[in-house]
């Protein structure tokens, strides 16, 4: 799992997978959370202003099954390094 903090856009991307490209997309959160899928595999999510909304993943986590401790452990790793790939070996597919 791949996560990157972007301190000018105030969001993290989460990819949960590595895939070329995302063919599908949708919001999860009216305004703050969005989610991505490849070949309808769940494969990025992305939050914006995370240190305020990182319930959200825990949101997502649940919906799609993932291990939600890991996933926010990801986002908030992201937000200790900014501007910068975190990478864990933390799996969150259920």
């Amino acid at each position: 799992m791949k996560a990157y903090f972007d301190s000018e856009a105030n969001a993290v991307s989460i990819d949960l997978v590595t895939v070329d490209y995302w063919d599908d997309g949708d919001e999860f959160d009216e305004y703050y959370c969005t989610v991505a899928f490849s070949k309808g595999r769940l494969a990025n999510i992305g939050l914006l202003y995370p240190s305020e909304k990182l319930h959200l993943l825990e949101a997502v986590a649940k919906s799609y099954n993932l291990d939600s401790p890991a996933l926010i452990a990801a986002a908030k790793a992201a937000l200790e390094a900014p501007d910068q790939t975190v990478i864990t070996d933390d799996p969150v597919i259920a």
